[in-house]
């Protein structure tokens, strides 16, 4: 039987930032982020929600038609570096970028401002192409191929248009699901201060 999926609108916003926020709570990116159990319940949200407005804004969100999963993808065109906070590529404007995403979500942190920054930095630039930027499948459903058949449901579109596909991996365990569906490691991972490691994998087309 196949999992139905249906694209968000603004009517989904607060369902799309609980299933982010309850699926990442402990994640190892979103606990360097966030250290501390009982800071990341009180300010983790506030992060699902600022990226849930810019992919609503910018690009499509696809959830599971029970509302147990989504999926946040935005169309990257070549020569584009703004993915996760940068613009064209310049230093100063990626900087500002991640400074107002800070401001935002979490005046004092850091290391909202840091991620940003690194993950626009390592984004590829040279080609067109789909960018995962997050999945999150509730915790109670989870293991049930929901996360697979949202990434799926695109990546048929990816393959009818010859266009690649991006993502970073934030555990070793995710990397074989993606692996799976035709990602690959792109050969060098991006590495958190004092913290966890992330994988960029890189599809091209089937």
């Amino acid at each position: 039987m196949g999992v139905a999926i249906r694209a968000a609108d603004r009517g989904d916003q607060e369902l799309v930032v609980r299933l982010l926020d309850e699926a990442f709570q402990n994640d190892p990116v979103s606990s360097w982020v966030f250290p501390g159990e009982e800071y990341r319940r009180r300010t983790h949200h506030r992060l699902m929600a600022a990226f849930t407005d810019v992919v609503l804004a910018e690009g499509r969100i696809d959830v599971t038609e029970d509302g147990t999963a989504c999926a946040l993808w935005l169309s990257i065109p070549a020569g584009d570096h703004s993915a996760q906070g940068g613009t064209d590529g310049a230093e100063a404007e990626e900087g500002d970028d991640g400074v107002r995403l800070r401001e935002a979500v979490d005046p004092e942190n850091e290391r909202v401002e840091r991620i940003a920054r690194l993950m626009a930095e390592a984004h590829p630039a040279d080609r067109a192409h789909e960018y995962l930027w997050m999945i999150g499948v509730a915790p109670g459903h989870q293991g049930q191929g929901l996360g697979t058949a949202l990434i799926q449901h695109v990546l048929d579109r990816c393959d009818s248009e010859g266009r690649p596909a991006y993502l970073e991996a934030s555990s070793a365990r995710s990397t074989r699901l993606y692996e799976r569906l035709g990602f690959a490691f792109t050969g060098r991972t991006l590495d958190l201060p004092d913290g966890p490691r992330m994988w960029p994998m890189w599809r091209e087309p089937r």
